[in-house]
């Protein structure tokens, strides 16, 4: 029998395990591009040694050779752990404070086959989202934190313990970078090549800082998303029923968007070419029904719409078909957006149309040139079948993945008539910008560390009483905002949620924040939650992250480009509080197109815990809606000024708007 305390203290094994072979039973991230030369494949072997002892090397050199060349990383499956993957309960952990526990509890979470993309390959989503490179990574890693004391802080490289620092109560316990690149260094390829190597990964936004709480987390924001698009499309007496939201993706974030679409009221038609991804989502209940073909899913969709169901469809094969074919037949979509992974578009975040799944992980490996080539001639397909619905109607908006930028880098028909703007809108710019991220509003999420699904209703119900409370004084600006989150949280549990850890999310501003932990710290004191709470959010958030195709796209003052606010969040978090934080360069929309940062705070019934959740949420939130405030977003600009009536000590910049027709004759 395995002892689990006793196998995480061990961290790397006195004995070499026996070799280990992956498994059948789990989705393998795609073999990576072949991209290092003979010497550097030889510094890449030479890197991963270094984690084990000098007598290993010959058995282990061979091994770690074959691994790179079989699926151009080394992950080291040979030291994969033995026990399950999953979040215990924070009492199981061989913790000697309940700040590491509850870090370690949030990590296996990430880890879990049922949460994880590619679990043997540490990947959580996206493709690329890694927790750590290789299994040594996370083996010294749990037996750091399994060790430390509340005045030591682990330093993580990109997924490398770089070891236990001495520092103070005050101080984050964890420090964690991912992909922080050099600028010229942060292309694509240069991902390919140094994580090759070891030295560096892609930690996506809440992969790689252990934040991530399974579909649940984007279904919310997906909802909000849908609900508010179509408030802009329908007329007020009508609703979502029967009508098309088409979409594609599936894999870990994506494919939330068929059970967002069931609890906003729609169709749902979610195309996803990997068979394997489409059906764990079935599986897990987040999309009702699988279609392989698509006269048949011609006829299914024509059913829906006739009699207004409220359904999710995921269709097995490419999205551009899809489209094409919805065209010749005359169905109407009302709603259009794409969630595929085209941040990572030449390694298995976008496949081209008309070649099968296998024959394109085929072509991606050992063919790299042709398969992009092939990408971006179905990029522009699909651009071209979506500017056909579009001219009869159709709202599309751009879900963030990239799918726009590489559409246009690829040729298709995305650009608007300056040439500069794209001619559809980001949902940050249209949707999520203006009324949730400039008034403050963002994915506040939380798990309880019991593992209790009893400890989850009851912060359920406490979060729904502080929203309740507060909306009653709440301004005309944000009632909307209030009550769509109040209805959410009422309906969390009915709409079965949770994958992984016992965890929920919601919409709320500083304000909403700091109450609800409040009351949820209170509650730890107290005993009626039976065990600490962790704290956390999305990086897709107010002010953790700077990126100008998504989160900072409604920025318009010329700064969106800039990196200055995610950096001054994670700084700012980390000495007002937070227990962990962790800044990334990728995440979203890709390698070296946004800056994003994050963190986690233990909420473990304390005084000190009352006091770090007041002073970090406060500037988590504030921090954004002053830089929004600052581009002269006016939705910002009402938020911040509220903000210092209500509170004195905060003093911000505010803008002095400037009048268009002093402009117009200068230049």
């Amino acid at each position: 029998m395995i002892d689990f305390k006793a196998t995480i203290l061990q961290g790397i094994p006195s004995e070499l395990p026996p070799k280990r072979i992956r498994s059948s039973k789990v989705n393998h991230a795609p073999k990576r591009k072949d991209i290092l030369s003979k010497e550097e494949k030889k510094l890449a072997v030479r890197n991963a040694l270094r984690y084990f002892p000098k007598a290993w090397h010959s058995e282990l050199a061979p091994e770690f050779a074959e691994e790179l060349k079989q699926y151009g990383r080394i992950y080291m499956y040979r030291f994969m752990p033995e026990y399950k993957l999953y979040a215990r309960s924070i009492s199981e952990y061989p913790a000697q404070t309940s700040q590491a526990g509850s870090i370690m509890l949030m990590i296996q979470n990430n880890l879990d086959p049922a949460v994880a993309q590619h679990p043997e390959e540490l990947i959580t989503y996206g493709g690329n989202g890694a927790v750590f490179q290789n299994w040594a990574q996370y083996l010294l890693t749990m037996q750091f934190l399994a060790t430390m004391t509340n005045e030591q802080t682990l330093h993580i490289y990109s997924g490398h313990p770089m070891g236990l620092f001495p520092s103070t109560k005050e101080a984050p316990r964890v420090v964690v970078t991912n992909g922080m690149m050099i600028p010229n260094y942060s292309q694509p390829d240069d991902w390919e090549k140094y994580n090759a190597l070891g030295v560096t990964q892609y930690g996506q936004m809440t992969a790689g800082s252990y934040m991530y709480i399974g579909p649940q987390g984007i279904v919310h924001g997906t909802t909000i998303t849908v609900m508010n698009a179509f408030r802009k499309v329908l007329q007020k007496d009508e609703t979502p029923n029967g009508k098309i939201f088409l979409t594609a993706g599936l894999g870990g974030m994506s494919g939330a968007q068929p059970k967002a679409g069931n609890i906003v009221g729609c169709i749902t038609i979610c195309a996803e070419v990997n068979e394997a991804a489409a059906r764990k989502r079935h599986e897990q209940g987040w999309v009702d029904v699988l279609i392989n073909d698509i006269d048949t899913l011609v006829f299914r969709t024509k059913q829906a719409k006739t009699q207004k169901e409220v359904v999710s469809i995921a269709f097995i094969g490419n999205i551009v078909t899809v489209w094409e074919r919805f065209y010749e037949e005359e169905i109407f979509i009302h709603l259009g957006s794409d969630q595929t992974s085209l941040h990572n578009p030449w390694a298995g975040g976008y496949y081209p149309v008309a070649i099968s799944f296998e024959d394109a992980n085929q072509m991606m490996a050992n063919q790299p040139e042709k398969f992009k080539k092939e990408v971006q001639q179905t990029l522009k397909r699909h651009a071209a079948a979506i500017h056909k619905h579009t001219a009869k109607g159709t709202y599309f908006f751009d879900y963030g993945n990239a799918f726009l930028l590489e559409a246009s880098r690829a040729g298709g028909d995305v650009m608007a008539e300056n040439n500069i703007d794209f001619k559809y809108p980001s949902y940050v710019q249209d949707i999520l910008g203006p009324m949730c991220f400039d008034y403050g509003f963002g994915p506040f999420r939380w798990v309880c560390t019991s593992g209790i699904p009893e400890d989850l209703d009851k912060t359920d119900a406490i979060a729904c009483e502080i929203m309740e409370q507060i909306k009653l004084d709440s301004p005309e600006e944000i009632q909307q905002q209030m009550q769509d989150n109040i209805t959410w949280i009422k309906e969390a549990k009915k709409n079965k949620l949770v994958v992984g850890s016992q965890a929920r999310i919601l919409y709320a501003d500083a304000e909403g924040r700091a109450k609800i932990a409040e009351a949820f710290n209170q509650a730890v004191n107290s005993g009626e939650l039976s065990a600490p709470i962790v704290l956390g959010r999305d990086h897709h958030d107010v002010s953790g992250t700077d990126s100008p195709y998504r989160e900072t796209s409604n920025i318009y003052d010329g700064s969106k480009f800039t990196a200055d606010m995610a950096i001054h969040n994670v700084i700012g978090d980390s000495f007002r509080g937070a227990t962990w934080v962790s800044i990334h360069n990728g995440g979203g929309v890709g390698w070296g197109e946004v800056i994003n940062g994050g963190f986690g705070m233990v909420l473990d019934g304390s005084d000190e815990a009352s006091k770090r959740l007041k002073n970090m949420l406060f500037y988590d939130v504030n921090n954004g809606i002053s830089r929004r405030s600052w581009a002269r977003n006016k939705e910002a600009v009402f938020a911040i000024k509220r903000e210092m009536e209500r509170t004195p000590e905060l003093k911000v910049t505010i803008p002095n708007l400037v009048e268009n027709n002093l402009l117009e004759e200068l230049f």
